[in-house]
């Protein structure tokens, strides 16, 4: 068995990385190939045992890759924020937009997997409180991805966390962490009220578990497609 990570160098994404590597699992961590930071991530996944992918982010290059050896699991691991954007501005670089990362890259991921590899399984991280008509950009891009995962006939597992969060984020994001922080400590206090299902639904995760959670939902689903709320990434049944 062989695994494709896309968006590898992402807080969740070198977790799955070290998740599928550790289990033995023939790893692939792509990383753009402008990146600066393209020869330490190649010396990190290494050392994990896993390879690295440099292919431009085109439809034709991206079919090519996945062709010469077909993966049978594609982690669909990508995002941007508003900050990361502001910082590509200031450099003269393209902005990153939802549009043109979280829902574009992850469109020509599809696009790519159902021509050269229509057998693999794509897993998705998409988030909690997506939904079609939604007003909110993030997750409106989200549900774009979603709803052409289902049109792709192609065998795929949907993610829906609630916050991810750590001390080891490349990111500060303090408003994340501090949202975490409070939304665990009320639906805490819900939880010893006989409000458990709360938490279990909006309880915060990092990124190890999650990493955990979706390969393990890659490897036990068979080719049964599936959408994962928060609860069922933290509880195998």
């Amino acid at each position: 068995m062989n695994a494709f990570v896309a968006g590898s160098t992402g807080y969740t994404g070198r977790a799955v990385v070290a998740e599928l590597a550790g289990r033995g699992i023939a790893t692939t961590a792509h990383i753009r190939p402008g990146s600066p930071r393209l020869e330490e991530w190649r010396a990190r996944f290494a050392a994990l045992g896993a390879a690295v992918d440099a292919t431009a982010w085109s439809a034709e290059a991206m079919a090519a890759t996945l062709g010469r050896q077909p993966p049978d699991l594609v982690f669909a691991l990508l995002g941007t924020t508003r900050a990361r954007s502001r910082r590509a501005e200031r450099t003269g670089m393209a902005p990153e937009t939802y549009e043109s990362v979280d829902y574009g890259l992850t469109s020509l991921l599809i696009d790519a997997v159902r021509s050269a590899a229509p057998r693999a399984r794509l897993i998705y991280l998409s988030s909690l409180g997506v939904r079609d008509g939604t007003r909110n950009p993030y997750l409106a891009a989200r549900a774009r991805v979603e709803r052409k995962l289902r049109e792709s006939g192609l065998s795929f597992v949907i993610a829906r966390p609630s916050f991810i969060t750590g001390p080891d984020r490349d990111e500060s994001r303090p408003g994340e962490r501090i949202g975490a922080f409070v939304a665990d400590r009320v639906l805490g206090l819900a939880a010893l009220l006989g409000g458990g299902a709360l938490r279990a639904r909006f309880g915060s995760t990092t990124n190890r578990e999650l990493a955990r959670a979706l390969v393990r939902l890659a490897l036990e689903s068979g080719r049964e497609s599936l959408v994962a709320e928060a609860k069922r990434l933290r509880d195998p049944h």
